[in-house]
């Protein structure tokens, strides 16, 4: 990465979307970052951008992308429209020369990604996708002992998300297939897929099996479903999701089987074989007072910054080529009944 910026500059931002995750998530974070300054939102629902701009403190509010990087000076842009505007949205911030963290999926296909990957690469600039639970503290504790060596091979990687949201207007774009691309496979399930495969070593997914639920005429994307993807090497990964979940709260956790110990998230846990014995090794006093969810966008807002000025590496959008290519391949064996390989 030949362009960079000196870290001791405030990073010029500009916010693309102003619906629920820039809402709960970036603008309460990015107001106590002082290494950052959110410079204009942009939504095409003007009253909303500009109630959030007066709410955050944000000075200029604008309904159309291109108006928000014609009269704005900005380093980068954070995307968080709906799926399908991502690329142009991408594609415009790169054709202004800024950095661009957009909020998962990269994209809505495997070409698009490819398109991104190539524009980004010609203009030299950084381009993260926002998957925020790599940062979780918990997950940041597991993949320090996977890495370490201490699980030894992992072998398997199950992890769940079910989540309750109750209809239509909660939402919204997420139900209509030609602007989400997905229905809770993409939206919950891309995160543990992902998770699964970076805990793993990001190991090469070969054969996919797949079932979702979609039941009801009405429903244009999948309201749950369960992935089983087998890696070379022989690591497996199941993933299950649903936006139907009857219980208590939103559950979402994952765990870890490796050759020497397991690992689990939320709650963490650790157990490693000991002289014949089977030990807790979880950290102690690993606790924070800040919620994983919010040290998450926190961790990952450091890691962008640190990209943009070129003093850490970003992830390869090439995971995400690969990501694509197995959600791919869980629609079409969901779709036909049978295993897909890749």
């Amino acid at each position: 990465m030949t362009a960079s910026r000196a870290s001791s500059e405030r990073l010029k931002l500009g916010i693309i979307g102003g619906g629920a995750i820039t809402q709960v998530a970036h603008l309460p974070v990015l107001k106590k970052l002082r290494s950052i300054e959110v410079q204009a939102i942009c939504d095409t629902d003007l009253p909303k951008a500009r109630a959030l701009a007066d709410r955050f403190g944000v000075k200029d509010a604008f309904d159309d992308i291109e108006e928000l990087l014609r009269f704005e000076t900005l380093d980068a842009v954070v995307i968080c429209s709906p799926n399908h505007l991502h690329e142009s949205h991408i594609q415009a911030a790169l054709s202004a020369n800024l950095h661009v963290l957009v909020e998962k999926p990269l994209t809505m296909s495997t070409a698009s990604a490819q398109r991104i990957i190539r524009a980004a690469e010609k203009r030299d600039r950084v381009v993260m996708v926002g998957m925020n639970h790599r940062y979780r503290p918990d997950v940041q504790i597991v993949r320090s002992f996977v890495q370490s060596g201490e699980l030894g091979t992992v072998e398997s990687v199950r992890g769940s998300w079910h989540v309750f949201r109750p209809g239509r207007p909660q939402l919204g774009w997420r139900q209509r297939r030609d602007q989400a691309g997905g229905g809770a496979m993409l939206d919950l399930g891309l995160s543990i897929l992902d998770l699964g495969l970076w805990l793993g070593g990001n190991p090469q997914p070969v054969r996919v099996s797949a079932s979702l639920d979609l039941s009801g005429k009405e429903r244009a994307v999948e309201q749950s479903g369960s992935a089983f993807v087998v890696c070379e090497g022989g690591m497996s990964l199941f993933v299950d999701v649903t936006w139907h979940h009857l219980g208590g709260g939103e559950r979402f956790g994952m765990g870890v089987r490796g050759s020497k110990g397991t690992a689990a998230i939320n709650p963490l846990m650790v157990w490693k074989e000991l002289h014949g014995v089977p030990v807790d090794v979880s950290p102690s006093g690993s606790g924070s007072r800040e919620n994983a969810f919010t040290a998450s966008y926190r961790a990952e807002w450091a890691h962008f910054e640190a990209a943009v000025a070129g003093e850490a590496r970003f992830p390869s959008l090439q995971e995400h080529l690969v990501l694509h290519r197995v959600v791919d391949a869980i629609y079409r064996s969901a779709a036909d009944g049978r295993d897909v390989t890749l």
